[in-house]
């Protein structure tokens, strides 16, 4: 019952989180996606092969939460365990990572120079919240486990071998 319950929540959150910052608010900066797609050579493809790895991604890492950790990405109805398999083994944040992935990947789609900005604006926020309040957190609710995690796996940018730990 804890793994359905973790996996109803976890498509909860993905609906109103990611959904919204990366589904809604880009849809609305581009006018419903009337604008007309790029003319700019590559930007097309490059585009969709962005937004569909990163969605990839964003789902597995949803997966991971309420299959690994019993819980959900919401504050609000945390995991049990420290999550730290699968794409967590080569970046803390994938879902902050794989959420502006797919924003800079619909700003090649459309050429979007308020896409790009919206990311900016989306990144400074994600990097505040994640420094501020999830990694104080994590190192609360996790210690010791959650710190030498945090000192092997960057944050940010993915390492390329998985972290053993």
């Amino acid at each position: 019952m804890r793994t359905a319950s973790a996996i109803a929540g976890s498509a909860l959150f993905f609906i109103a989180a990611p959904g919204v910052v990366a589904g809604l608010v880009p849809w609305l900066l581009t006018a419903r996606y009337h604008l007309p797609w790029s003319t700019l050579p590559g930007f097309v493809p490059v585009g969709w092969v962005l937004i569909v790895a990163a969605a990839a991604l964003l789902l597995h890492a949803f997966a991971r939460f309420a299959l690994e950790g019993l819980g959900t990405p919401a504050p609000v109805a945390p995991t049990e365990r420290l999550v730290v398999g699968g794409i967590y083994r080569h970046v803390r944040n994938p879902m902050y990572v794989a959420v502006l992935s797919i924003i800079l990947g619909q700003a090649l789609l459309f050429s979007s120079w308020a896409l790009v900005a919206y990311a900016v604006i989306a990144a400074a926020a994600m990097v505040s919240f994640a420094r501020l309040h999830e990694e104080p957190t994590l190192a609360r609710r996790y210690g010791a486990e959650y710190e030498a995690y945090r000192r092997a796996v960057p944050g940010w940018l993915p390492r390329l071998t998985p972290w053993r730990g």
